[in-house]
């Protein structure tokens, strides 16, 4: 089922750190410093990275894969996600998160990223957790879920690879201990890929980011079939705190 848009609620925070004022020297007025907004770079190769971006976290994003060539073109002969997919539970507990995850895809090593679970044969279909700490208590404190779709499609438009970017639904739910998990998915053609339906979830807890991607192709050629996406979407549903 697609995920039910939300109305904004209430004001947005500002996105500049606190003013600082040093002591003013004798015989001056006092000034105010504020420190700039956070900047959306072009180095985050995936929504992942790019949504990292997009709050309030260091400049050091990780990168999830994207597809070669190769597996474009594997993809867009093959399509489909390779039979029925099962799912199993994957849990975390040192970093605190648990989510389902394809039974088949296999886990693999990525720098920066806590988890990656990768199709065989088609690295580009992937489920990827990227956990980091930020200084907020709450996913609120930062905006709304349609402000946090928004940035991470300014993000992704910015990409030189980028040939289109738009938002299909934007979610929210209350997670473990009722913390709040934004859901977004939208659709993204890129030269670096084609044509892929994109999931992403995240939330806040005990002063961490937990940002979910999860990407699949869905080309005109061979779209995403009802009960991919399905499988998909519970695994979307599934992402939470332990």
């Amino acid at each position: 089922m697609p995920l039910v848009g939300f109305p904004r609620r209430g004001p947005l925070l500002r996105l500049a750190g606190r003013a600082q004022c040093p002591p003013p020297p004798r015989a001056t007025a006092p000034k105010c410093a504020s420190s700039p907004p956070p900047v959306l770079t072009r180095r985050a190769a995936s929504a992942g990275s790019l949504l990292l971006a997009a709050l309030p976290f260091p400049a050091s994003s990780p990168q999830l894969p994207v597809a070669s060539a190769a597996e474009a073109e594997a993809e867009g002969r093959g399509g489909g996600s390779g039979g029925e997919l099962e799912l199993e539970r994957y849990t975390d507990p040192d970093e605190g998160f648990t989510l389902l995850k394809p039974a088949s895809w296999l886990k693999v090593e990525k720098a920066g990223a806590t988890a990656l679970f990768q199709q065989e044969g088609k690295g580009s279909n992937n489920v990827g957790v990227v956990v980091n700490p930020v200084r907020l208590s709450s996913l609120t404190e930062f905006g709304t879920p349609q402000f946090v779709a928004e940035r991470l499609i300014q993000a992704e438009k910015k990409k030189e690879s980028t040939k289109s970017a738009e938002v299909v639904s934007i979610g929210e739910r209350s997670g473990h201990g009722g913390l709040t998990v934004y859901e977004i998915e939208y659709l993204l053609d890129s030269t670096r890929g084609g044509m892929k339906r994109i999931f992403s979830a995240a939330f806040v807890a005990n002063r961490k980011l937990y940002l979910l991607n999860i990407a699949h192709s869905d080309s005109q050629e061979k779209p995403l079939d009802n009960q991919t996406r399905n499988i998909l979407e519970e695994v979307l549903h599934s992402f939470d705190s332990v």
